[in-house]
């Protein structure tokens, strides 16, 4: 009876406003207000606070929020359920990654078989992706470095060193090699936003050499890095097949650096259990069953 008006009031509470979540459900925003504020007037309650363009979630809201969060994936899994009677021709998967460098390959090994099922790609740190697996925005993650979490299935895609980059015009572009203390004595670095797992290993890096480090510039995302190092603002740091190829930037390796960039497929456990998630596994002959 009040499907439709909880399917509303929950894109809103994970989409994080009333257009995003219009878009995500392909309604008119007008419409997709109507149905909150019916659900709110039948039970003369309030689910969010509303402020100018920010919307958040009242007590109530964050406590209905965990229901209709249950409700939506069981839903899910009994439509998942019902589509292998039609050999996973339709459905679809949401996905998200740290860079598109490590799943766009899964997602094409996937899509030939599987090409009825839709696939959505979105970009963000390890902290952003693991907590839209958390709350059911995500089906599958790729994310650097992931610690043991008895809550997840996670299985190592590959382990890469890192390197700086500079510009081309840079004095050190003709350098071989770098030491973790020729960025700490002559360089201004470019670094990634908070939650970022590059950043926090090249500070753990210069925390065990016992190096300053001076910061020129933080920045959100990865292409950010890149043209701020274009610009000759400063040094930047990445995993090395992360760099790829920009005809303005060179690769530098980083001789003492120890640490390294660990990629990672994961999954909620109970996410095993829908039959998209399992084929988009078996698809890329990755285990299927969690440890």
């Amino acid at each position: 009876m009040y499907h439709s008006q909880l399917r509303a009031f929950h894109a809103v509470a994970t989409q994080g406003g009333f257009s995003k979540a219009a878009n995500h459900l392909g309604l008119t925003q007008p419409a997709l207000s109507d149905q909150v504020k019916k659900l709110e007037e039948r039970f003369g309650v309030l689910l969010f606070h509303r402020h100018k363009r920010v919307v958040r979630l009242t007590q109530l809201g964050e406590q209905l929020l965990l229901i209709t969060t249950r409700k939506f994936e069981l839903e899910k899994q009994a439509v998942d359920l019902l589509s292998a009677h039609q050999k996973l021709e339709k459905g679809h998967l949401n996905i998200a990654a740290d860079t598109p460098l490590h799943v766009i390959p899964l997602i094409g090994k996937f899509r030939e078989v599987y090409g009825g099922i839709s696939v959505s790609l979105s970009i963000g740190n390890a902290e952003e992706i693991l907590g839209g697996l958390m709350n059911f925005s995500y089906d599958l993650g790729i994310v650097a470095d992931m610690e043991q979490d008895d809550r997840f299935h996670s299985l190592t895609l590959c382990e890469d060193p890192l390197v700086a980059f500079v510009s081309k015009t840079h004095p050190w572009a003709d350098r071989s090699g770098l030491m973790l203390k020729d960025l700490a004595d002559g360089a201004d670095l470019i670094l990634r936003e908070e939650g970022s797992r590059t950043r926090n290993h090249i500070e753990s890096e210069f925390a065990r050499l016992n190096l300053n480090m001076s910061v020129a510039l933080e920045v959100q995302g990865r292409e950010a890095a890149k043209e701020a190092v274009a610009a000759n603002i400063g040094v930047g740091i990445v995993s090395k097949p992360e760099f790829g190829y920009d005809s303005r930037l060179v690769a530098i390796p980083l001789l003492d650096c120890q640490a390294k960039m660990t990629e990672s497929l994961v999954c909620l456990k109970e996410k095993l259990e829908l039959r998209s998630v399992k084929a988009f596994l078996t698809t890329n002959q990755l285990p299927t069953e969690a440890p």
